[in-house]
């Protein structure tokens, strides 16, 4: 675990940057965008920055030349009991969606929301599939990992290998995926066994809010 002492206030401010651009925008930031957010005058001190954060083992540099957050070091006075749950980025075909290649960061979310014996991720909605059930472009959806659900859950799905979220009901002799949208081309989809359910959506963190 990284050594908070070591830590500069230059290294906390970035990471901060880092982990809010994460957020709000699905990567992270150039180094010129880091370069301009950070007040530095050429790439090269905001190139040095990263450096002592990849030497800290916050950060990991990736094979594509971008970076992700590797480590969620405490950046001062927390006023709530927190845990660090995972935000997931992009979803390998055949792969559990919180595989450790998937997870871009760590994020800190109030034990309130956290059931003990259950593990949790961070998933960034996309298109506004669901915005009629509050859940809409780029916001985080807090999951909670299990492989069943009851009839009515907002589910996360894996279907081809892509994470999708809907209302789950069961008929018969199928499952079917609803949508809830201001939009009508969101059809429900309708499937038997080929698809894994990978948690329920226990809450949504508004973008605005972030």
């Amino acid at each position: 675990m990284t050594d908070q002492n070591i830590l500069n206030q230059k290294h906390i401010k970035a990471i901060k940057y880092i982990r809010n651009w994460l957020i709000h925008n699905g990567r992270t930031p150039s180094v010129r965008e880091l370069m301009t957010a950070l007040g530095y005058k050429s790439p090269k001190s905001a190139q040095d920055i990263l450096s002592q954060l990849r030497k800290l083992k916050i950060i990991k540099k990736l094979d594509s030349g971008n970076y992700k957050l590797v480590s969620n070091p405490d950046l001062g006075p927390v006023h709530a009991q927190t845990v660090n749950i995972p935000l997931v980025g992009v979803i390998s075909c055949g792969e559990p969606i919180w595989a450790e290649q998937n997870i871009e960061s760590y994020i800190p979310v109030s034990v309130s929301f956290i059931k003990p014996g259950f593990q949790y991720y961070l998933l960034r909605a996309e298109g506004n599939s669901m915005d009629g059930a509050g859940i809409n472009d780029k916001d985080l959806v807090l999951v909670r990992q299990q492989s069943m659900a009851d009839e009515g859950d907002k589910i996360v799905a894996l279907i081809d290998g892509e994470a999708t979220i809907k209302y789950f009901y069961k008929t018969k002799n199928a499952i079917i995926l609803r949508p809830k949208s201001s939009s009508n081309q969101h059809k429900p989809i309708i499937l038997t066994d080929d698809f894994q359910i990978q948690g329920v959506v226990i809450d949504v963190i508004s973008d605005s809010g972030l």
